[in-house]
Parts: structure tokens; sequence; C-alpha cells
């Protein structure tokens, strides 16, 4: 039988490679943010922390800057999370509408969705739409202010003149 070309790894760089994969630690989220933390109050340098705590210098970065990326989207409101039934019943208008819908476990069914008020419904999409249009021509606006009122310049001289 031949052998095939090419180097190839002695079995006992693949066992030890096998037992560290096997054997390597898991961190919890309550670990990381300890060890996080305790790196930014500088009572030690993160080189001790890390010996310390028997990690790589490059993990606990890591850690850090997921851990400072999380904060600053709590802090912005851009994070997601399930709502509560309380708070979707203390939301108004067209919001509460939107937010019990995403919340749901299972989807609505036939005789709920019977059930709305078409009329408000309609009314609840045309505000909607507008608001979207508003924000579009703002959006627009800011991207390139000339193009925009040369635009708004040529619909109201064609909205002047007879047709």
């Amino acid at each position: 039988m031949r052998q095939k070309p090419g180097p190839e790894k002695a079995p006992a760089e693949q066992i030890v490679k096998d037992i560290r994969r096997a054997t390597r630690r898991h961190f919890s989220a309550e670990e990381k943010i300890r060890v996080v933390l305790e790196g930014l109050r500088g009572k030690e340098s993160i080189a001790e922390l890390c010996r310390r705590e028997g990690i790589a210098s490059s993990m606990y970065y890591g850690w850090s800057k997921e851990f400072l990326e999380a904060g600053k989207k709590r802090l912005a409101g851009d994070t997601t999370r399930a709502a509560t039934s309380d708070e979707v019943r203390g939301l108004r208008g067209s919001v509460r509408l939107i937010a019990a819908t995403a919340t749901r476990v299972q989807a609505p069914t036939a005789a709920e969705l019977g059930a709305a008020n078409r009329e408000h419904w309609r009314s609840l999409r045309q505000r909607l739409e507008r608001g979207r249009q508003a924000r579009t021509l703002r959006t627009r606006f800011r991207h390139d202010p000339a193009t925009y009122l040369a635009a708004l310049e040529f619909l109201a001289c064609q909205l002047a003149l007879p047709s």
C-alpha cells in the first residue's frame, strides 16, 4: 500500500490537540464580566490579571471590547428584547399593535384578525406612510441638499404652468 505524499501529522500531535480541545475552559457571562470589570478598575496590570485568571491577554481584550460595545448599544437603545405583557399593555397607539404582534409566541388566529377595525387600520397605515415619506425626504435633503431643492423647484414650476 502506497502512502500519500506530503506532510502528515504524527498521531501524538493529533491526540494532544484533541485533549486540549476537549478540556478547553468555558467562561460564563458572569465570569467574563467580573474579569473585565477587574481590568477596568486598574488595581493590577492586564498581564497580571490574565496570568492570575489563566487566560490570554487577547481573550481579555476581546471580552472587554464586547462588553463596552454591548454597553454602548444598550445606552443608545439599540438592543432588542422580548417585552412582557404588562409592558405591551402600557404602550399607546400604533406602537402597541406592533409590539403586541412582534412579541407574540403564536401567530394571531383568523378570528382575532377579522375582529380588527378596518377604518382605524387604514388611518393608522396612512399616518405611518406619511411619517415614512417625511423621513425619506429628510434623508434625501441631508444627503444632497442641492439636488433635493432643484427637484422641488422643478415640481413647483411644473405645477404653476397651465396643463
